[in-house]
């Protein structure tokens, strides 16, 4: 229905955005010696210091109009109340409730976690042939993986009880990888599909049962165990309703590592571990709940993101976290936001009338340093970096660990300043006319282009579970400020359908009803030797 006030915030925002100059940074420092403390938040461990983007006063003042104009607060506290905010499936978003609290269901299905933990970690449940479990591999794709293996590659160490393994993509060369790895009898195994149907998950569930029964015989069965609600299907697979967790329709995939689907973390990292991930996220969705605008870092962080992709336009943004325990966040993120705000259809039907989310891409630094940050800093369009920092190591080296900062700061400092042709001139003051005026050009870095600087003490899984949350809430206000549903991913739905009749095209039980992939199913049946 029409907002005319977020009609007018949004014509506001857009006036200051086509202002000279509204895409400059440095002139913000100049004007303003303590611009980076006015512009640094913090929120239990996790400082935020959004100084490094061309968010001035007037700008931030009109982000935050926008914010009421389009009732980011309200919908905020809908969702944390357990109000449905996905309305095209008709859905609450309850993973924050997820993470503990008052609900009955989630506090029993959180003991039932434990106690099965308690189980194989004490060695009261064994494999078949009685040896103790020293392995978990979760088999899922997309949210019931991307999460989960994320967080179990930042928090391992070699001091957990366990290792833990994920197995996603139905190319069989992972599984055959991974089982290289793996002792079946001393391998307990997740099967993790809400549904129990996903094609992915459920074709390397078989392979994976095949194996363990190949190896103990039927005894193998029981090392599995099902993150599921289909209780009917989990025991056509062998597995009993007690070794199957269940989580409710109204936690999405993507924010579905606080519940059932975390505990592959909670087996190989510790229930301690799990629990405290779970209370870091908590206090983040404590202060979320609470903050005002102005110091909120998930509506900072949203708000500064929409000043990127509709007031400067700017399509896409990095995520550079400088710590390679943190590897797979940026694969984390590109699932959380993409699938979220990848969306051109409003919540009223109607096409959206602006950009909303924007391409997520990102490695550990100072890898990227060494790939794509070449077109970050001199490509022509910007992209704003989220630049991620570990004050305190876990390690005793600390001269790497002063490096690895270092290239961190750096990068941020970088693409604030740049370097001007006059200033390349002077580096290269000595050398030919000829070759300074052919050079010159290429070493210039424009600079003004923005960068997050996201900083926490150490990496805990108390401090990993604020982060995770951080992200999470800031795409639940982006969904209310573009007026998106950030919960469904309807998208992701044509490409399964259409793969059972090219299945049936591949297997030669159909012909493909498209040109295109028919050509591309006979071109691989001759390949593979079909007559």
């Amino acid at each position: 229905m029409p907002n005319d006030d977020a009609d007018a915030a949004w014509s506001a925002l857009m006036a200051l955005a086509r202002r000279p100059g509204a895409r400059a940074i440095r002139p913000l420092f100049a004007a303003d010696p303590e611009r980076a403390a006015r512009c640094t938040h913090g929120a239990g461990d996790v400082l935020l210091d959004l100084s490094r983007s061309a968010v001035s006063e007037d700008v931030l003042a009109a982000l935050l109009r926008l914010a009421r104009a389009t009732d980011v607060a309200g919908f905020r506290d809908r969702m944390l109340g357990g109000a449905v905010v996905n309305p095209t499936e008709g859905r609450a978003a309850l993973h924050a409730a997820q993470r503990g609290g008052g609900d009955a269901a989630v506090q029993a299905t959180l003991a039932r976690m434990q106690d099965f933990c308690g189980a194989v970690h004490g060695g009261a449940l064994r494999g078949a042939t009685g040896a103790r479990f020293t392995d978990v591999v979760n088999i899922g794709i997309g949210g019931s993986d991307l999460g989960p293996a994320m967080v179990a590659r930042a928090l391992w160490t070699p001091a957990a009880p366990m290792r833990a393994h994920y197995l996603a993509n139905v190319d069989a060369h992972a599984w055959e990888e991974l089982r290289a790895r793996l002792d079946p009898a001393r391998t307990l195994v997740l099967v993790a599909s809400k549904t129990f149907t996903t094609q992915e998950t459920m074709t390397n569930a078989a392979l994976v049962r095949a194996w363990l029964v190949a190896a103990l015989g039927e005894a193998g069965t029981t090392h599995l165990a099902a993150l599921s609600t289909n209780l009917t299907a989990a025991a056509g697979f062998g597995i009993p309703a007690e070794r199957v967790f269940g989580f409710a329709d109204t936690v999405g995939g993507r924010f579905s590592l606080w519940s059932a689907i975390g505990l592959s973390l909670a087996l190989a990292l510790g229930w301690s571990a799990f629990a405290a991930l779970l209370a870091g996220a908590r206090a983040m969705d404590e202060h979320f709940a609470a903050a005002p605008p102005a110091a909120s870092l998930p509506l900072l962080l949203a708000l500064t993101e929409l000043w990127h992709v509709n007031g400067l336009g700017y399509p896409a943004r990095a995520v550079l976290p400088y710590d390679e325990r943190l590897a797979r966040f940026p694969a984390h993120l590109q699932q959380l936001e993409m699938e979220s705000l990848g969306k051109a259809v409003a919540l009223d039907g109607g096409m959206v009338a602006r950009a909303t989310g924007p391409v997520v891409f990102g490695e550990p630094g100072t890898n990227a340093q060494h790939s794509f940050m070449q077109l970050i800093h001199q490509g022509p369009v910007p992209v704003p970096v989220d630049v991620i920092l570990v004050a305190n190591p876990d390690h005793a080296h600390a001269d790497s660990h002063r490096k690895l900062l270092a290239n961190g700061l750096a990068q941020a400092e970088a693409l604030l300043v740049g370097k001007s042709l006059a200033e390349v001139r002077a580096e290269m003051a000595g050398a030919d006319a000829a070759r300074i005026a052919a050079i010159a050009p290429h070493r210039v870095f424009t600079g003004d282009r923005p960068s997050n600087v996201i900083l926490i003490p150490r990496l805990t899984a108390g401090t990993l579970g604020q982060l995770v949350a951080l992200y999470e809430h800031k795409v639940a206000c982006l969904g209310a400020l573009w007026g998106i549903n950030p919960f469904d991913q309807w998208g992701v739905e044509l490409g399964k359908v259409l793969a059972g009749g090219t299945l049936a095209a591949l297997e030669g039980r159909a012909a493909a009803k498209q040109a295109a992939t028919a050509a591309s199913v006979a071109a691989i049946l001759r390949l593979q030797g079909a007559p």
